[in-house]
């Protein structure tokens, strides 16, 4: 049985897709942009302000399904520009201090409201 899960402490979904999705004990988080939910645009200031942004909506999904950053298992990185890989991993590290989850990391093109990076993660209680 799966269940959305929704707050209003991290951006809305700008289209037809959920923040996250519980099935069991997984939690399947949507990309994340780094829009504040408070004001609802894309934070300014580059890719470490953009990168945490991301993560604190991250935080604020996985919260909502009474998890946190240790229960992370694995995370996607879009980057617009990869010559920011190492400024995101100086941000990403902060959140994710031991038993790093496993992660891809990928330049794109682009990415929605113009932002330079998005994160997907999956979590298992």
């Amino acid at each position: 049985m799966k269940k959305i899960i929704n707050t209003p402490n991290a951006p809305a979904a700008i289209g037809p897709y959920s923040q996250a999705v519980m099935v069991g004990d997984t939690l399947y988080i949507s990309g994340q942009v780094p829009v504040d939910p408070a004001v609802g645009k894309v934070v300014e200031g580059g890719i470490e302000a953009q990168t945490e942004q991301v993560l604190k909506n991250i935080g604020a999904i996985l919260k909502e399904a009474g998890l946190d950053y240790s229960n992370v298992v694995k995370t996607t990185c879009l980057l617009s520009d990869m010559d920011n890989f190492v400024a995101m991993n100086g941000v990403y590290a902060k959140y994710f201090t031991k038993e790093m989850p496993a992660r891809a990391a990928f330049g794109v093109v682009r990415l929605p409201l113009g932002a330079m990076i998005e994160i997907e993660a999956i979590a298992v209680r």
